[in-house]
């Protein structure tokens, strides 16, 4: 239904941690593992409600809100908040907080080696402290006695997990380091984590790791799960669970699939119509709640290896699927002794591509604002929750838009040398200001929010002009010309504000002057009759043109 031809559609790591502690927080899955799965169906549902509505409504600009720079922090907090939630397979673990913040996570790791330290050295510091005092010929066999508890202690993280995911992890990483240096070789990193599977399962079967601490994934159902249409929730109180949960990750979802339906356009030259891809992933997530399914969005690293592959339509979805069809019919006992180290290592290789460094430094070059987003939206994941730093990035992005809106530029004119053309002059030092004439650029359109602004911006222009036409006793400025080329739309606010500049400009024998006003301006400016006000003989196509209609009149007063 969409009209991209290389997006892979699959659950994805972002949209499903985030989905995971959203319905968390609502329902624990362990002591209510039926209503937790009915609520997963029905957020997925209004997740797919959402996306379709604001596909049909065309409504798609909304998701232009979140900034990139927002989009980037965002997606490193999340990358390091996926990676820290695999320490648990990776280290073997048992109990594992379901926060997902890093401290509450750190302290988890810890405590669970504090754990082990506590149950096998018993002895408090103070008590080895005496017995350091009052028996020092044993004082070094304690000691060493001591450290073997400790290293003896960390292992109780389940040292043949760790061996396996340091293994494991050290494979992927080279195989994306192969896939980066040669091109040809795409398909080695996409490869790759199905050889970990295959060699790390076939590792635990037969070294019997399992029975030695090794959390293995076990029985996997065969076959395709039933329809869930009679366990989505349309009444009562789970119901606004579900709609509050669906539309955030339904929002996110959206936004990283629009992102990635982006990309591939631009590199093999067609268009994407976003309201139509809006459209298409929201019927999907639709019926998928219908039929046992979490929400689903575009996958980029899939996607990337269908772009690699030379796919030229959206068929491969339909191979894609096919594939996983049969996987679950017939294969699924091949994955009981795969170990679930193997999976958190997939997990964190696939992250680590979400931590854009680069992409950073160059938000810090370029835009100091947006790189204070990229660090708000990070640290907010990180140290909050995933939607805390989805709120945050939102917020600075809306901050960022208000401040551009409400603070525009008012910029001074002046005329670059031997032409008729008039530019900023902190930008071209060499332009020179025309004497007797003040001319300015507002860089805005004028609204409510930002006209009085506009006009005191004007106004202490005004003002440093006339400082230095006195220090420098040149004449005195007659005339202020206001280059609206750049004004796009003016409010009533914005006509009020201009009917209170020329009255204040009146006051002090200065005439205002209008230059290249747009079709939709000049038009509000008759209908207010603020063009009768000024003058039509003051409203001009260019600025070059009110500078040499008001130059003579400065020679005749002169």
């Amino acid at each position: 239904m969409g009209s991209s031809r290389d997006i892979a559609i699959g659950p994805v790591a972002v949209v499903s941690l985030l989905l995971g502690t959203l319905l968390q927080k609502e329902i624990d899955y362990h002591t209510h593992p039926e209503e937790y799965l009915r609520l997963a169906f029905t957020a997925t549902f209004f997740a797919g409600i959402t996306q379709a509505t604001l596909g049909i409504l065309r409504l798609g600009f909304l998701i232009d809100f979140l900034s990139h720079a927002a989009i980037v922090g965002f997606m490193g907090g999340a990358a390091i908040t996926i990676a820290l939630q695999q320490l648990k397979g990776f280290l073997g673990i048992q109990k594992f907080t379901k926060k997902t913040d890093i401290i509450s996570v750190m302290r988890s790791v810890f405590e669970a080696a504090h754990h082990g330290v506590s149950l096998l050295a018993p002895q408090t510091p103070h008590v080895y402290g005496v017995y350091l005092h009052t028996n020092g010929p044993l004082m070094h066999n304690k000691l060493n006695l001591m450290h073997r508890n400790f290293f003896y202690d960390l292992l109780q993280w389940n040292w043949q997990t760790i061996v396996i995911g340091v293994s494991f992890l050290s494979f992927l990483l080279f195989a994306k380091y192969i896939g980066k240096k040669n091109k040809n070789l795409f398909w080695v990193p996409a490869i790759a984590p199905l050889i970990s599977v295959i060699l790390s399962t076939f590792f635990v079967y037969i070294t019997h790791a399992d029975q030695k601490g090794v959390a293995i994934v076990k029985h996997i159902e065969k076959g395709i799960n039933p329809l869930s249409v009679k366990q989505i929730y349309f009444t009562g109180d789970n119901l606004l669970k579900g709609f509050r949960t669906g539309t955030v990750a339904g929002m996110i979802a959206l936004t990283e699939a629009i992102a990635i339906g982006r990309t591939f356009p631009t590199m093999k030259d067609y268009q994407l119509d976003g309201n139509k891809e809006m459209v298409a992933l929201g019927t999907m997530n639709v019926i998928g709640s219908m039929t046992s399914c979490y929400v689903a969005t575009g996958s980029f690293s899939r996607s990337a290896v269908n772009y690699m592959s030379g796919c030229q339509t959206a068929v491969s979805n339909i191979v894609m699927s096919c594939v996983v069809f049969l996987t679950l019919e017939f294969m699924t006992p091949l994955f009981k002794y795969t170990p679930n180290a193997i999976l958190a290592v997939i997990i964190i290789s696939a992250v680590i591509n979400l931590i854009d460094i680069q992409a950073a430094i160059l938000l810090w070059k370029i835009d100091k604002f947006d790189f204070v987003a990229c660090l708000g939206a990070f640290f907010g994941v990180i140290f909050a929750s995933v939607e805390i730093g989805l709120l945050i990035a939102v917020s600075i992005s809306f901050a960022k838009i208000l401040l551009q809106v409400t603070r525009p530029r008012v910029s001074v004119l002046g005329k670059i040398p031997r032409t008729t053309v008039y530019r900023n002059t902190q930008q071209y030092p060499e332009a020179t200001r025309v004497s007797g004439i003040l001319i300015v650029r507002v860089d805005s359109a004028i609204y409510f929010s930002n006209s009085n602004y506009i006009r005191e911006r004007i106004l202490r222009c005004l003002a440093d002009e006339e400082e230095q036409t006195k220090k420098a006793y040149s004449p005195k400025t007659q005339f202020l010309i206001v280059e609206m080329s750049p004004v796009t739309d003016i409010d009533t606010s914005g006509i009020h504000a201009l009917e209170e500049l020329y009255k204040n400009l009146r006051k002090r024998d200065i005439q205002l002057v209008l230059a290249n006003p747009g079709p939709v301006v000049i038009d509000k400016l008759h209908a207010s009759d603020v063009a009768n006000l000024i003058g039509e003989d003051h409203i001009f196509l260019t600025v070059a043109e009110a500078v040499s209609s008001c130059s003579p009149k400065l020679v005749e007063e002169a």
